[in-house]
């Protein structure tokens, strides 16, 4: 598999139920709006998984499914206070940004929120997909008892930044940028009251050596003013472990101290196929740092290519101390289809972390990882039950009636609530007069693609007026790799479409008259590679248009960038695809 390279300075130019235990607190808009009858609705939508692996290996009682956030859930990154654990992960220019997880126990998640929440701390209006957020990094500081949320925010001129809480449940403050370059800064607090911000950067001008040359720097952090010290900044590391061998991407940085030793763990080897997690030590926080002498200490880049349910491209990862004394790391992964390609995008995985000696190593991190762990002891998996998470194979419904919306659905580039209503009749969209593929915001529901198998079903009623409206489903890897699967009208006929984007070029593939007089059922299936759109004006028999499509074009390894395939439902009034 080719080597995922990406240099992020070039990208960031770039431009369920009725009772919802998911629902996002800040409630939808309820639909009073008459006038807007002509605006689409849809009744139900139904996400259905049938990944084999799962079939092939059902849980014990004593054991849960890895990866905990399944789809798109990249560069995790965890903290503890007390008997609470949160986790984060990237948002590139999803809108909200950075979803955040709490937990007891590690085996059980729910979403609680989005740390960013708001236009004011989200800029992410005119960016490409991969831009915006990347790699946030939570921590506790337990001397001021205040959470911190750090980041790169490659939109709206805001570069690093950093937003804090009381209490992760209550929401988050406006944004502090900090005033230093380079990406991926993580917060150390010390327990003699001091703070630091380690971060990856170039080298210094007319020092890189060659193409992914990066070093970790470390700041004095100024806790009062939430503001770096000028002045204080120093290079820990350069290059990683060995420069001699020309090592690449040294990036998303974390300091630990364990008895009187301060660890600086970093990932290594870019975020593809070469990616692994290596760790160094010092008696210093600001070192010098030696790395540990069986570096990588979690890496799947040696084993055999053609394993069976391969996990690949492990790194990027955290520590945290859970309460019965052992470690644990979170990090992301990737499970390619049958084809090696990456459609679910990168996922959030957790393996127990062995620190009984000098330093420490993920188990069976260095071996081809299970489908499945054992618990924690004490432990028991409600996951899917209760408000947690699912993983596994699991159904998600939702009819839309619920106030609050589910959290799994995320607007691209702005606020959902800009274009959606509820009622009793279902979610109303309100067209924006902005086609999929540009750069802004689009009226468009997405829930990221969280299996290789699945089946997803709405019901949508909707007659357009004219040829610039449509309103369907989409599979949406970016504004430039994507299916729209929607209804249109052209003359004095109702058109249902299939065309596929690739390379910011688009091309229809199938299309028929429809009968818009009684509400329409789209469907899209997936079987690894092959895709499938099909569509009932009864309510009971299918109809394929297209016949059996690539999903090539919803991959990371086609279309490039940092994200995972999205379903959306979406609707414009400046529609570009015509049959």
């Amino acid at each position: 598999m080719k080597k995922m390279q990406f240099n992020l300075f070039i990208l960031s130019l770039i431009g369920l139920m009725t009772i919802n235990p998911f629902a996002e607190m800040k409630a939808v808009k309820k639909s009073t709006n008459k006038s807007a009858t002509n605006n689409p609705v849809f009744t139900s939508y139904v996400y259905q998984a049938e990944d084999q692996v799962y079939k092939n290996y059902p849980l014990k009682s004593d054991e849960f499914y890895n990866p905990i956030l399944q789809g798109c859930y990249p560069d995790p990154s965890i903290t503890r206070k007390g008997d609470d654990y949160f986790l984060v992960t990237s948002t590139f220019a999803m809108f909200p940004g950075v979803p955040i997880f709490h937990s007891t126990d590690l085996v059980n998640w729910k979403q609680i929120g989005h740390v960013l929440d708001r236009i004011s701390q989200l800029k992410v209006q005119d960016t490409g997909i991969s831009a915006g957020i990347y790699a946030p990094d939570i921590k506790y500081n337990p001397i001021n008892d205040t959470f911190y949320m750090i980041t790169t925010q490659f939109a709206g001129d805001v570069g690093n930044m950093v937003v804090k809480s009381k209490d992760p449940f209550k929401g988050w403050s406006e944004v502090y940028k900090l005033k230093f370059n380079g990406i991926d800064p993580s917060l150390f607090f010390d327990d003699d009251g001091k703070a630091y911000v380690v971060h990856n950067d170039a080298p210094d001008p007319g020092k890189e050596l060659y193409n992914g040359h990066r070093v970790i720097k470390i700041w004095e952090y100024d806790v009062e003013n939430d503001q770096v010290i000028a002045g204080s900044d120093k290079m820990i590391v350069d290059g990683g472990v060995d420069l001699s061998k020309k090592p690449i991407w040294i990036e998303a940085p974390h300091i630990y101290k364990k008895n009187g030793i301060y660890y600086l763990m970093c990932a290594e080897g870019g975020t593809g196929d070469w990616h692994s997690e290596v760790i160094f030590t010092s008696d210093n926080p600001k070192g010098p740092y030696k790395p540990a002498p069986n570096n990588p200490i979690l890496s799947q880049r040696y084993l055999n290519s053609n394993r069976t349910n391969k996990i690949d491209w492990a790194g990027h990862a955290d520590l945290v101390e859970g309460k019965d004394g052992k470690y644990y790391g979170v990090f992301l992964a990737i499970r390619p289809n049958e084809k090696g390609r990456v459609n679910t995008g990168r996922e959030t995985f957790i393996l127990p972390v062995d620190w009984t000696g000098v330093y420490p190593v993920f188990e069976n991190g260095l071996v081809p990882m299970e489908p499945k762990l054992k618990m924690p002891k004490g432990v028991e998996n409600k996951t899917g039950t209760e408000g947690f998470f699912p993983n596994g194979n699991f159904t998600f419904t939702d009819n839309f009636t619920s106030q609050n919306l589910d959290y799994r659905w995320i607007g691209m580039r702005g606020p959902r609530e800009d274009f959606i209503t509820t009622s009793e009749k279902g979610l109303s969209i309100k067209p924006f007069a902005v086609d999929i593929n540009k750069v802004a915001p689009i009226s468009a529901l997405f829930q990221r693609q969280q299996h290789q198998n699945f089946t997803a079903t709405t019901t949508l009623k909707f007659t357009p007026k004219s040829e610039k409206e449509l309103a369907g489903i989409t599979c949406y890897q970016s504004e430039r790799f994507n299916y729209v699967f929607g209804i249109t009208k052209k003359d004095k006929d109702f058109y249902l479409l299939l065309q596929r984007t690739e390379k910011g070029q688009s091309k229809i593939i199938a299309s028929t008259i429809i009968d818009v007089k009684k509400p329409v059922q789209l469907q899209v299936t997936a079987r690894g590679e092959d895709y499938r759109f099909n569509y009932s004006t009864d309510g009971v028999k299918f109809t394929n248009l297209g016949g059996t499509v690539s999903g090539d074009i919803l991959s990371t390894n086609v279309a490039g960038g940092f994200t995972g395939s999205l379903i959306g439902l979406y609707a414009t009034s400046a529609n570009e695809a015509q049959p």
